[in-house]
């Protein structure tokens, strides 16, 4: 009888501890950790992993911790196996990713046949809510948005301020040439036209490129006024480097992403060169704190686990978008997928409430319309908002 009796209260044991050893969730963490964009993959990554962190101290989902499990989205065709990994081998409820438009766009085809939610954080190209998919939500701004801003920009604030008329104004778009760039270039072209710009020449190259210094004589030659480049951080260090060798210093270079926006970007290329340089893409740390409550805590939680102040702004957004989410989860009556879409189209969250200063809304693309970008410039070895006003920490600088 004590035999039996022990028999059957260490297996109810070993039972709930082996329950208890299950109460997790997991979510697949899907970026370019490795190849030509890791730099930027693994920031996003950072901020997605600081928001579980943040979610699983204060008691997880739904009692359960989170668990995230990664793929390495190096290029297409390893994003679309690694999705199919993660869905079907690993059981993830839901891929967090993906940084670069194309791989997220390959991805998420094979997650939307599975019927298993994906929560792009990073990708801005147009295409990626524009297939009308019903498990892809994107919280992060878009290429329309960068692209709007930029031409913004130059219409109120760069034409103005080296003098010129908006027609008198001569103008270069240069971008890579996958989907985020040509889908940026596209907008920027649209957006000129309408404010009366004068876009003298529109040129792609290949992300890999490892010489432009012909396209830097043809834009010396064109004596252009102003370089918008949408790039990653390679092919922003390559002009920037290629354009001070060949003397070419036009009267503003507007960069579109986060090549421009990298620490490592302004080291690489040197601070006299990257000054007075400037860039639209996601929320970065030099911001009005008052539109963006919540950016110092992150900074402080980034620099104790990584040793090291955030690399870009991609690590913050990657951050806020995830965070909104799995709160939102945690409040959901189940993780089943039908109820994970619901729940997300129901979140309602204003502008400069969040740490990124942009408000939640998914529309019915289920893209979050409220998703903004910012406006920064490199002045004094530091990348420091300018633009809008309500965020700017300094006045934007020109010819000096």
């Amino acid at each position: 009888m004590k035999l039996s009796y022990l028999m059957k209260t260490t297996a109810i044991a070993l039972a709930l501890t082996a329950t208890a050893a299950q109460a997790e969730v997991k979510f697949g963490s899907l970026y370019p950790f490795s190849g030509q964009l890791a730099l930027l993959g693994e920031e996003s990554a950072r901020g997605l992993e600081l928001a579980v962190e943040e979610i699983n101290a204060a008691g997880g989902i739904q009692g359960e911790q989170i668990t995230l499990v990664r793929g390495d989205a190096v290029d297409n065709n390893q994003a679309i196996g690694e999705a199919r990994r993660l869905t079907s081998l690993e059981g993830v409820k839901a891929i967090f990713g993906t940084y670069s438009s194309a791989r997220s766009i390959a991805a998420s085809q094979v997650t939307e046949l599975a019927g298993i939610p994906y929560f792009e954080l990073g990708a801005v190209a147009e295409e990626v809510t524009g297939r009308g998919m019903k498990y892809l939500f994107r919280t992060n701004p878009t290429a329309d948005d960068m692209a709007k801003m930029i031409i913004q920009m130059v219409v109120e604030k760069v034409g103005p301020g080296i003098g010129k008329e908006p027609a008198d104004l001569k103008i270069a778009i240069i971008h890579e040439d996958s989907s985020y760039g040509t889908s940026v270039a596209e907008r920027q072209n649209a957006y000129a036209k309408e404010a009366g710009l004068n876009i003298v020449t529109t040129q792609a190259y290949p992300a890999a490129i490892v010489d432009m210094s012909s396209l830097v004589l043809d834009l010396k030659n064109r004596e252009v006024d102003i370089v918008l480049q949408t790039s990653y951080q390679n092919d922003s260090v390559l002009f920037l480097q290629q354009a001070n060798e060949a003397g070419y210093k036009p009267s503003a270079i507007i960069g579109g992403g986060g090549g421009y926006s990298m620490q490592p970007t302004a080291d690489a290329v040197g601070h006299d060169v990257i000054e007075g340089v400037l860039d639209v893409d996601f929320t970065q740390y030099t911001v009005n704190t008052s539109y963006t409550p919540g950016l110092e805590q992150f900074v402080e939680a980034y620099q104790k686990k990584y040793g090291s102040a955030p690399r870009s702004g991609h690590s913050l957004n990657n951050y806020v978008g995830a965070k909104v989410i799995l709160e939102a989860l945690g409040k959901a009556s189940d993780l089943e997928p039908d109820t994970i879409v619901d729940t997300v189209k129901a979140i309602d969250i204003e502008a400069g409430v969040t740490a990124a200063g942009y408000g939640f809304k998914f529309g019915d693309d289920n893209q979050n319309e409220r998703a903004e970008m910012m406006g920064m410039q490199w002045q004094d070895g530091k990348l420091v908002t300018v633009f809008p006003d309500s965020a700017a920490m300094t006045p934007i600088k020109l010819g000096e």
